[in-house]
């Protein structure tokens, strides 16, 4: 079986030889130690040492405040806007909007004038065939439109000026959906699935309610999620924290699977969602990064990988529980985990 195939059928719930695994995409500071551990120069060695089942893809994107999509909109009107270090809660261009007319006083950037084909083309070609492939598009409009006001403003505002709240994200979902329509066609079939996503939950709960998060993210979801799906891509879809509420919306979305099951959260480890979800829904994620790859010992998270195997036979990818693994995690344990998830069943 092909990694390829593997994965798809792991999302599909359908019988694998082994679940498939995905690496995530570790924080820059973690690669040195990583390609120390074994003994690769770039992400390509390192990515074929550890026989990864799925190789990520990003929409190339250049403009000329930002150097990545997910850092289009340049809310401060600094003229660079930060990919790395952002930050959700300062206060951004529409800290003090109050009339949905201020909407059109924003630059919006067109994703056409800053995404380049023959770049996009190149980064397909360079997939490997036999491995499925995911888009990190991200599309993440409702973190978005926390920034465009300021988190603490943003959540005000979806109560006292709703209007204001929603045209300012449907101006920033119109914006993905345009990138990805660039994207999709330039993947010409390459593209086996995309991460979408937006971080709605705390470790202990939901960060606002699940009236708000239908009436204010459950739209642009379903927008992305049906945009997707007319291409033949599967949907991914992010958010850490606990979000146990509103699985059922995003299962009445559409989307494939949820990642990445953030284990130490408030009613998210494999066994609870198993219970509430097994069988509607499947999963990428779960090897927990708050604790048991940071602390653990090698036995300890060949068993944990173990006992998600025999708990998902299929309809979880095996992954760390955080797409970005961070530095303070052992190369030794990562090594474990896809060790364990490389076993046969």
């Amino acid at each position: 079986m092909t990694s390829r195939q593997r994965f798809l059928d792991t999302i599909a719930r359908k019988p694998v030889d082994r679940p498939a695994f995905w690496a995530g995409m570790p924080d820059p500071a973690s690669l040195p130690a990583l390609f120390a551990y074994y003994g690769a120069s770039d992400m390509p060695g390192f990515k074929a040492a550890i026989d990864d089942d799925v190789y990520p893809i990003e929409p190339p994107y250049k403009s000329e405040t930002a150097s990545a999509i997910y850092a289009a909109f340049d809310w401060y009107l600094k003229g660079d806007v930060d990919a790395y270090n952002r930050t959700l809660t300062t206060p951004g261009f529409f800290a003090e909007s109050e009339d949905v007319s201020e909407v059109d006083t924003f630059p919006w950037p067109d994703p056409a004038k800053y995404m380049s084909t023959a770049e996009m083309e190149a980064r397909f070609s360079a997939l490997p065939r036999d491995k499925a492939s995911i888009g990190m598009v991200w599309s993440a409009h409702f973190q978005d439109t926390c920034a465009a006001f300021g988190m603490n403003n943003c959540f005000m505002n979806m109560v006292d000026n709703p209007e204001l709240v929603h045209a300012v994200n449907e101006r920033i979902v119109d914006f993905y959906l345009k990138a990805n329509e660039i994207f999709y066609k330039a993947a010409r079939g390459r593209l086996d699935c995309v991460l979408i996503g937006n971080d709605m939950g705390s470790q202990r709960g939901l960060m606002l309610s699940p009236r708000l998060i239908e009436e204010f993210v459950l739209p642009g979801c379903r927008l992305l999620t049906q945009q997707a799906h007319a291409y033949g891509i599967k949907v991914i879809y992010h958010s850490c924290g606990s979000i146990v509420p509103i699985i059922p919306m995003l299962i009445d979305a559409g989307v494939d699977a949820i990642h990445p099951i953030q284990a130490k959260a408030e009613g998210m480890s494999a066994e609870a969602l198993k219970a509430q979800f097994g069988g509607k829904v499947s999963f990428v994620g779960g090897v927990d990064t708050q604790e048991l790859l940071v602390n653990g010992s090698r036995e300890d998270v060949m068993e944990r990988v173990r006992e998600l195997k025999r708990l998902f036979p299929t309809g979880l990818v095996i992954s760390p529980s955080h797409e970005a693994v961070l530095p303070d995690i052992p190369p030794a344990n990562m090594d474990a985990m896809f060790a364990a998830a490389k076993e046969l069943l």
